[in-house]
């Protein structure tokens, strides 16, 4: 079961498992009805990097503020009389603390998931009348 569940934490879905333990995906499903622990062991695994995928998706989304090794090479050059005595070089690794600025598609793509009933590219607006009135109208906004 170990080996399924670090399987999905790589991001594996049903048919690479199945392609992974060489059977077929209906065996796979037939597994996951059989055998409640491997179903198990793959939401675990499946639920952790949708976890991880979730956490990067808002951080892109609200923009984040992140920290960057690099390393930088240093240069030292010692002068006795105007003349060059030594020379020494070294690396260092220096933390850069950067910042990405939000991403609108990532926002789009966050709301329409999270809230489709307020940020869907498709509205539909229902006016109803009594049998006196005139005909019923259905209007569907398209913004695609």
């Amino acid at each position: 079961m170990d080996q399924v569940e670090r399987l999905c934490r790589t991001g594996a879905i049903d048919t690479d498992i199945a392609e992974f333990f060489n059977v077929a995906v209906s065996t796979v499903y037939e597994w996951k009805t059989a055998y409640p622990e491997f179903s198990e062991a793959i939401k675990r695994g499946k639920a952790k990097v949708d976890r991880e995928v979730a956490d990067k998706l808002i951080d892109r989304a609200m923009g984040a503020k992140f920290v960057v090794q690099k390393e930088v090479k240093l240069k030292s050059v010692s002068y006795l009389n105007g003349k060059k005595d030594s020379e020494e070089e070294r690396v260092e690794v220096v933390d850069l603390h950067m910042e990405a600025p939000p991403d609108t598609q990532a926002l789009i793509f966050f709301l329409k998931n999270r809230r489709p009933d307020l940020y869907r590219e498709r509205q539909e607006v229902e006016h109803s009348a009594n049998k006196e009135a005139p005909p019923v109208f259905l209007l569907k906004v398209d913004n695609s």
